[in-house]
């Protein structure tokens, strides 16, 4: 498909800083990931990191070159975040037929990953559209911490699934809260058979078996039967059941792993600018007017009290309570050419 080249040459999915300002007045970011659902408008939705998710959910539509033209999108909660230890689980919606993948929507805004064997249908979300996966191309990266910080041996060792922005952000809170040692995340490919993590070792799936959490040490005998959720799954491993390592990592991904924002309320925004567009160079011109108009009558009744009864009350005032720097200086004049006169009469 033509437009798929353009996927391949163009990054639709660029992270950006919200600047963020805590209760102790320290300022903070908190990344966002922008998902460009169709080239036709460019229409984009938001993946935010710790953030709530929600709203209503909406179409991929408007672009015929798009492979999942027509799939719903967005509309979950954080709080339906977690799935299951099997593969298709954590569908807030779109999960009827749990024997497959193909076909369903993204409610959290990413697409589920993808299994060797083609299980349950994943390749229709396999590499060949890992140019244009909402956060990038499918990776993984071990987390380990220091038995300092938790009780653990140096084998217990779990690896984050999922596409590159979501692995790179969540890692940031990883380190934070679980003590994480940083690693960079690595291309995952599960259909190679040296694959470091295979689809029995997932201990967890969320966001629409679009994350896991795996460990080679936890062997998942139910994994490969479709619809595995109602089988049941093997039991952890005790030290891996009881880990406050694990519980730490399955905590912070279900707080902070990026989920699709609801989208902006712009109902209030629109209506101003519809009224502005279609009637606001009228509504413009007719306040300028008023003020103008008001000016002018404020200017000649200015004009009319000083001209007219101001002045005639300020006089009357001055001839019967006159100032008496005033008149003082009246009778010196007065005087004055009283004298003068007197002298022009008596010069020889």
């Amino acid at each position: 498909m033509r437009l798929l080249a353009i996927f391949f040459a163009l990054k639709t999915l660029i992270v950006s800083p919200i600047l963020l300002v805590n209760a102790a007045g320290t300022m903070f970011v908190r990344p966002q990931v922008r998902v460009t659902t169709t080239f036709a408008d460019f229409d984009a939705r938001i993946m935010d990191h710790w953030g709530g998710g929600g709203g209503k959910f909406v179409k991929i539509s408007k672009d015929a070159e798009h492979p999942f033209q027509g799939r719903t999108f967005g509309g979950a909660k954080r709080k339906e975040i977690g799935g299951t230890r099997a593969f298709g689980s954590g569908y807030p919606y779109g999960g009827g037929n749990q024997s497959t993948v193909a076909g369903r929507p993204f409610p959290f805004g990413t697409w589920p990953l993808y299994w060797d064997q083609n299980f349950m249908n994943s390749s229709e979300y396999g590499p060949q559209y890992d140019a244009i996966r909402p956060g990038g191309l499918v990776m993984h990266v071990p987390l380990r911490t220091n038995p300092s910080h938790f009780n653990v041996t140096d084998s217990e060792v779990y690896y984050a699934i999922g596409d590159r922005d979501s692995l790179l952000l969540i890692m940031i809170s990883y380190v934070t809260w679980c003590h994480v040692t940083p690693a960079w995340p690595s291309k995952f490919d599960p259909t190679l058979p040296n694959s470091t993590v295979k689809l029995e070792n997932v201990v967890q799936y969320f966001r629409a078996s679009s994350f896991a959490l795996a460990s080679t040490a936890y062997n998942n005998t139910f994994a490969r039967i479709s619809n595995s959720d109602t089988m049941g799954s093997t039991p952890l491993p005790e030290f891996m059941e009881y880990s406050p390592f694990r519980e730490c990592i399955d905590h912070v991904t279900r707080s902070a792993l990026a989920i699709m924002n609801k989208p902006p309320d712009i109902t209030v925004v629109t209506n101003v600018i519809i009224v502005f567009t279609s009637a606001g160079w009228i509504i413009l011109c007719a306040a300028v007017c008023v003020l103008v108009g008001i000016f002018y009558l404020m200017r000649s009744i200015k004009k009319f009290l000083w001209s007219g009864p101001f002045l005639y009350l300020s006089k009357l005032w001055d001839r019967y309570f006159p100032d008496p720097e005033i008149k003082r200086r009246e009778m010196q004049v007065i005087r004055e050419a009283r004298r003068r006169e007197t002298t022009y009469e008596n010069y020889p």
